[in-house]
């Protein structure tokens, strides 16, 4: 097990947590690599029906290290970037997945999302999707499935404003099935990972497989993460890793795109 998730099976539920909550559960290339095995183990035993992903402390996730992501601008990162893979076991994963949300999800945090077959949002909740704000692109699949989820002008405001989106406004445009109460969070989710594993897992795959593109989504992946890669290299995003470590506010005016 990869220090900051923890994996725990029981009663066909496979749960992940992200628990690196004294870093605002920030995703660093190790624990990308320890979600995407998780995931791609998952689609090969048959022990696991539902995989259920959480996390500890008051936030969901504060989005990727951007500590990393600097390194990355610089040219200085891992040669393998694990976030990669665990989009793409997101996008083709069969398995049932259901979402546990407490406090703010930032970045892939709400990207993820959106792969999910079952989001419950504590009532604390904040969607961000910030991608703009760091002169980037959105990723696994977002620019694709957040327009066909909320319209494109919603899913417009989402990316480029980056800002918070409450867990009521959530629900209502789609993104989660329900908010429940912060404290019962866990216990709900955990029920409803069980009902799902108490059904017929063959009919729920084929089912799922039939209700998503998953050639369609790999695509969008693809399309995002080359682009992505080269804004992550431009001059607006070094100014905007640069203001984050020196805590003021970016200034994009004299760059030119």
């Amino acid at each position: 097990m990869v220090e900051h998730i923890k994996q725990a099976l029981s009663q066909g539920i496979l749960t992940l947590t992200i628990a690196r909550a004294d870093k605002k559960n920030a995703l660093t290339n190790d624990m990308y690599g320890a979600l995407a095995d998780a995931l791609t183990q998952a689609e090969k035993d048959d022990a696991i029906r539902v995989v259920l992903i959480q996390a500890d402390g008051d936030m969901f996730t504060a989005g990727n290290d951007l500590a990393e992501f600097a390194e990355q601008s610089a040219g200085n990162g891992p040669e393998e970037l694990q976030v990669v893979r665990f989009v793409r076991a997101l996008a083709n994963a069969t398995v049932t997945i259901v979402a546990a949300v407490n406090g703010k999800a930032v970045g892939i945090g709400t990207t993820m999302l959106l792969h999910c077959d079952h989001v419950l949002l504590a009532d604390d909740a904040q969607l961000i999707t910030p991608f703009v704000n760091l002169a980037l692109v959105p990723e696994a699949a977002s620019s694709y499935l957040l327009p066909l989820t909320i319209g494109h002008v919603k899913a417009f405001e989402m990316f480029a404003l980056g800002d918070p989106v409450d867990a009521a406004t959530a629900v209502s445009w789609g993104v989660a099935n329900r908010v429940v109460p912060a404290a019962t969070l866990r216990e709900e989710a955990q029920h409803v990972a069980e009902r799902f594993a108490s059904k017929p897992v063959g009919s729920l795959t084929a089912m799922k497989r039939l209700m998503r593109d998953a050639a369609r989504i790999t695509d969008q992946v693809n399309s995002e993460r080359f682009i992505f890669r080269k804004r992550l290299k431009s001059a607006e995003a070094k100014e905007a890793f640069a203001a984050f470590a020196d805590k003021r506010k970016p200034d994009f005016t004299k760059i030119s795109g």
